[in-house]
């Protein structure tokens, strides 16, 4: 209940300042909100550039957990497109009536293990050699690659083993602080973190075999509430062009379950 109570709390917080954000821009200046899951930022953030430089339209990539998102969009939040790290919750603010089209898949994720030691070796079944070194996971519970991240090691018979080593971010942003900071010695997190420029040479990482974990699959959807709703859709269709394809594929995404 006390998480709850916070999440609704920095529910409330976020849409004041989405709201704010919103009402101080001119009319002329008003951006397209896009919010966008944790791990999506940074390829999120390429695509809308080059939306800017092909149509005009400037957006704002607002980024928290998927699950943040949802709830702030079913309290009324005024974004106009929404970039989730699964299905299934645009899917459940599609069924509330509060999209536009059922969400349609734009990407599949990669599970990557990653670490900034240079003694360490980023492999799931080299996990055990680490006696009482912090792993870092994005919470199962909540969290798309938190879930992937469990089935892979549930499927080398790991989990329960290495439970009292894992330490769980509540997002994927803050698993990669407990990663960079290296509270944790090493850390699942999504290959789009790892391959962005600024991320880049930090650390080593290696990719976590597809087949030990069911496909991370990404939707998006145009918010039926939005303001802008004809931009919405131009960056809701750009979003499966082959310009954004070609930048999401640079981020270590792919369009098939398991490639």
């Amino acid at each position: 209940m006390k998480t709850l109570n916070f999440f609704n709390y920095t529910s409330c917080i976020g849409i004041i300042l989405i709201l704010l954000f919103s009402s101080c821009q001119p009319a002329v200046e008003q951006k397209l909100l896009i919010a966008t899951a944790a791990n999506a930022r940074f390829a999120i953030e390429a695509i809308a550039h080059q939306f800017e430089q092909e149509t005009g339209i400037v957006s704002q990539v607002i980024s928290s957990s998927s699950g943040q998102h949802t709830a702030q969009i079913e309290a009324g939040a005024p974004y106009d497109v929404f970039i989730s790290a699964d299905l299934k919750f645009p899917q459940k603010l599609h069924r509330l009536g509060l999209t536009l089209a059922e969400p349609g898949i734009y990407a599949y994720g990669t599970l990557v293990l990653w670490t900034l030691s240079g003694s360490i070796e980023p492999q799931v079944t080299a996990l055990t050699s680490m006696p009482g070194a912090h792993i870092a996971m994005p919470n199962p519970k909540i969290a798309p690659y938190g879930r992937a991240a469990k089935e892979a090691l549930d499927f080398h018979g790991l989990y329960d083993e290495l439970s009292s080593s894992l330490v769980f971010g509540e997002s994927i942003a803050q698993t990669n602080m407990f990663i960079l900071s290296e509270t944790a010695s090493i850390g699942f997190t999504a290959a789009s973190i790892v391959m962005a420029p600024s991320m880049k040479n930090k650390g080593r990482w290696l990719a976590v075999d597809k087949n030990t974990y069911a496909p991370i699959t990404q939707g998006a959807v145009v918010i039926k509430q939005s303001s802008r709703q004809e931009e919405a859709k131009k960056f809701y269709l750009f979003l499966f062009s082959p310009t954004a394809k070609k930048i999401l594929l640079e981020y270590g995404y792919t369009f098939d379950e398991k490639i």
